[in-house]
């Protein structure tokens, strides 16, 4: 069995499980585990009094917490189903950039991306996360529709 890691730049959108599905049957034909990457974006601003941040400490382990029971959870309980070995990683920051450190710390030898992401005009301006991950990903990214 190869020690390969794939990661999953996952949403969780349970109306669009096609990245977290395609990465469980490349997984399983080629033997290896899945890393499950979900960025929160999340912004400091040094202008905000110690009471705002604090109350958007509170926050931020809140949405951690609700990503970890509503996106994460269920994401690796469907990859145990099928017998593929997962791990998950919730992180709060810039989401290409993240994605890259965790592909980068795990040695991972793809990323898989949904071709649909946010549909924002910072988004559209800007650029997406997969647009981002296919200009900038030190391994192949694989996009999918």
């Amino acid at each position: 069995m190869s020690s390969e890691t794939f990661v999953v730049a996952y949403e969780g959108h349970p109306a669009d499980p096609a990245v977290l599905d395609y990465a469980i049957i490349r997984a399983k034909a080629e033997g290896a585990k899945l890393l499950l990457v979900h960025v929160l974006e999340w912004s400091a601003y040094s202008f905000l009094t110690p009471q705002e941040v604090e109350e958007r400490h509170g926050r931020r382990k809140q949405e951690l917490s609700r990503a970890n029971e509503v996106v994460m959870a269920p994401a690796l309980q469907k990859c145990e189903a099928e017998g593929i070995a997962a791990d998950g990683v919730i992180r709060y920051g810039q989401v290409v950039e993240l994605i890259l450190e965790e592909t980068k710390k795990a040695s991972a030898s793809v990323i898989y991306v949904g071709r649909s992401g946010s549909q924002s005009m910072a988004a559209r301006v800007f650029g997406s996360v997969t647009l981002g991950l296919a200009q900038l990903a030190p391994v192949p990214t694989v996009i999918v529709p």
